[in-house]
């Protein structure tokens, strides 16, 4: 094993995996990765177990340095790099790739173009794991967030060419799909066809507990009030306090809640809404149950694409020798043996 340093942590970067399952009735929320598929391609990039513990930060800023051995790192995510020389030279990468750092050599991530939030995986990270997960939920001291000067311990990296995705993920701005309850009925037909007719706004004050948004109030019915005996939530209930205001829980929401949940996003689409950036906007659109099962499935067979699309990436100067031997290069080469060719062959042997 091996060391890479932190050498800046951008804005509020942890130490994420696929989360803290199975522990909810003991108060601990999931954690994990907010955007859990681009986790899993910087992992398959790096060379990683998939859900695995990989860097998520927010916005940009993050900054690596890679000590004594090669790092081989994957990069998931809208934002472009730079890998900065022991000699202060610059070279610019983008996103959705692996790349290896020399020893001495540093990455710094730029900001995020789309979203508010990146992955960048470390082959062989090796990460102290509590109640089975690497996960860092600062909240209650579960770990804790990234700090310059932190060591990351890695394994060397083999001398291997760069990977990339040739599909690449998208990032759309479609209507976010919902079920409703479980406590629609804390709300009338007004306020249920408001709900999803207008758009809200995502604040400054949405972090990795949930999306506080703007918009226009949702009213609780007066005969049910605006507040129920705490039950449970989960990561994507949409919660409506008494202010009117739509708060969508997130991987490190709270377990429970007095607050009537007016709907729940659908697993397949709370990613999108979790890496959405503040100013953003989001509608949201009312599926049943089993579109919800079908868009889930559908979004686990892209990401398998994703993954098995990676291949070799071919910097500026290299050549591409399996290309260059799949190509027809030379054209016009016949058998001169060949029936259909000797006749020909004849012919101009006649006329010389």
């Amino acid at each position: 094993m091996a060391g890479m340093t932190v050498v800046f942590p951008g804005a509020l970067a942890s130490l994420q995996d696929k989360g803290r399952s199975g522990l909810r009735r003991a108060g601990v929320p999931l954690s994990g990765a907010l955007e859990p598929a681009w986790l899993r391609l910087a992992n398959a990039l790096a060379g990683n177990a998939e859900k695995g513990p990989a860097i998520e930060f927010f916005g940009g800023g993050l900054q690596l340095k890679a000590e004594e051995v090669p790092v081989l790192l994957g990069l998931a995510g809208f934002f472009t790099a730079d890998v900065i020389g022991r000699d202060g030279s610059r070279r610019s990468v983008t996103s959705w790739r692996s790349l290896v750092l020399a020893p001495g050599e540093q990455l710094r991530c730029g900001m995020t173009t789309q979203g508010r939030l990146a992955y960048v995986a470390v082959s062989g990270l090796q990460a102290p794991r509590l109640l089975g997960s690497a996960s860092t939920y600062a909240r209650a001291g579960i770990g804790r967030l990234l700090a310059a000067g932190d060591r990351l311990e890695v394994a060397a990296a083999a001398a291997v060419p760069a990977q990339g995705l040739a599909i690449l993920p998208e990032y759309d701005t479609l209507p976010v799909r919902v079920v409703l309850g479980p406590q629609a009925d804390y709300f009338d037909e007004a306020a249920l066809a408001m709900f999803a007719a207008n758009e809200y706004r995502v604040t400054a004050e949405s972090d990795r507990m949930g999306m506080r948004l703007d918009g226009p109030p949702l009213s609780h019915r007066p005969d049910k009030g605006v507040e129920i005996i705490s039950d449970a939530t989960v990561p994507g209930s949409i919660q409506v306090p008494g202010n009117g205001k739509p708060i969508v829980l997130l991987n490190d929401g709270q377990t429970a809640g007095g607050y009537p949940k007016i709907a729940t996003v659908i697993s397949a689409d709370l990613p999108r809404i979790a890496v959405l950036s503040a100013g953003q906007s989001v509608r949201f659109r009312v599926v049943g149950v089993d579109e919800a099962e079908q868009a889930a499935r559908a979004r686990e067979a892209a990401i398998r694409q994703q993954i098995a699309s990676i291949s070799t990436v071919f910097e500026a100067g290299q050549i591409d020798l399996e290309a260059i031997y799949a190509a027809n290069l030379v054209s016009g080469i016949v058998d001169a043996q060949a029936e259909e060719v000797r006749p020909l062959l004849m012919n101009v042997c006649h006329a010389q």
